[in-house]
């Protein structure tokens, strides 16, 4: 994201402890005001007003609310956001910080009066030199490949899409990273998700990014981690742990001036690192232990610029699980299908203009679906 920069060269910012020398911090304020339209058609009903897919598509929550209208349509400006860097040069070693924050996914305001939200925090980190510390994007994901939607997402349901703590060491064309664990399953035969926060040890991620002489740059991605639970619940006691992995493979290639993204990925035991956690992690079986969820996804997206002002972008993404129905029972998400075009206008640079069209299908395992039609008109002005 480009940013207009407010640089204030600050002389004597920073006192060195080394020598007491001075050094010199570079700050930046930057981010976006983007308010959007929404004109959407929900196969089973619409979710009341503030429910989380009524701001953007969440694979799992478009199966709709019977007895509720079909069509909505919703304003908001929730996904501005504002962040603020520093970069400091602290006897030849690169120190910066950064914290964003936008006003996404909060049910703490109303459509009645005022539509106020919280802010909340997207990213919050220090880095020095190779080592970053703090709240950023998943090891596991790369943001630059994902497709210019105007849903807040873009082909949510074929893209890994994390944000939280870790700490990463980067190193040439590597980066490694121990991150935040966090485990989702399926209890026996079914039943509410059972988050778990248990366990000592970290998700371990690494990857490879590397570019060609024709411009275009890719990633390879693996992660290792632990699936764990130990808790009680509605007094029964689970105590159990399984080992899960993934593989994810990014790219951006360019095309003359147009450009054809993708991402592809495949696990077992993501859970919420894929799909924004439409599947579980795992399940428990009978006997109480952790059984890994397979599952697959992947998204294409090629952007066409049919003059310097005038671009399209046209997205095809999908997941799907292979879940065990005989541990999961049949009212589990099975399957994620979306599909978008827009047609975006910059009329200068810090200004866009677009209207996108997206479709979206979920399915159970019992084969109950929901869909969702839905023409967002967005205005959007980098600051």
């Amino acid at each position: 994201m480009k940013q207009a920069k407010l640089s204030l060269y600050i002389a004597s910012a920073l006192l060195v402890m080394s020598g007491g020398a001075q050094a010199e911090t570079d700050m930046t304020f930057g981010g976006y005001i983007k308010a959007d339209v929404m004109f959407s058609d929900y196969g089973n009903g619409a979710p009341e007003s503030g429910a989380l897919s009524r701001q953007f598509y969440v694979p799992g929550t478009i199966y709709g609310t019977e007895g509720n209208g079909e069509q909505v349509v919703d304003f908001h400006a929730r996904e501005s956001r504002f962040n603020f860097k520093t970069v400091t040069d602290v006897d030849g070693h690169k120190l910066t910080g950064f914290i964003e924050l936008d006003f996404m996914t909060h049910t703490d305001g109303n459509e009645r009066v005022s539509n106020s939200y919280s802010p909340r925090i997207r990213h919050a980190f220090v880095s020095y030199d190779e080592w970053t510390v703090g709240q950023t994007w998943t090891t596991f994901q790369n943001p630059g490949a994902l497709p210019e939607n105007l849903d807040f997402v873009g082909a949510a349901d074929g893209t890994p899409f994390v944000r939280q703590s870790l700490i990463r060491y980067s190193s040439g064309n590597w980066q490694f990273a121990v991150e935040n664990p966090e485990t989702t399953v399926t209890p026996f035969g079914g039943g509410a998700r059972i988050t778990s926060g248990s366990g000592v040890v970290p998700d371990v991620i690494g990857r490879y990014n590397f570019s060609t002489s024709n411009g275009s740059s890719f990633s390879a991605a693996a992660i290792l981690r632990q699936l764990n639970v130990e808790q009680v619940i509605g007094g029964t006691t689970y105590d159990s742990s399984e080992m899960g992995y993934g593989v994810s493979f990014a790219g951006v290639i360019p095309v003359g001036k147009d450009d054809f993204r993708f991402t592809a990925t495949y696990g077992e035991g993501l859970g919420r690192y894929m799909a924004l956690n439409y599947v579980n992690a795992g399940v428990i079986d009978a006997d109480g232990d952790i059984q890994a969820i397979k599952s697959f996804g992947g998204f294409v997206s090629y952007r066409h610029w049919w003059n310097d002002q005038w671009r399209s972008s046209v997205t095809f993404s999908g997941f799907s699980a292979d879940n065990d129905v005989a541990l999961t029972g049949e009212a589990v998400n099975k399957s994620a299908y979306s599909a978008y075009v827009n047609l975006l206008y910059s009329p200068s640079k810090p200004v866009t203009f677009g209207v996108e069209f997206m479709h979206a299908l979920n399915e159970l395992e019992n084969g109950f679906e929901g869909d969702l039609n839905r023409i967002i008109f967005s205005a959007k002005y980098v600051l």
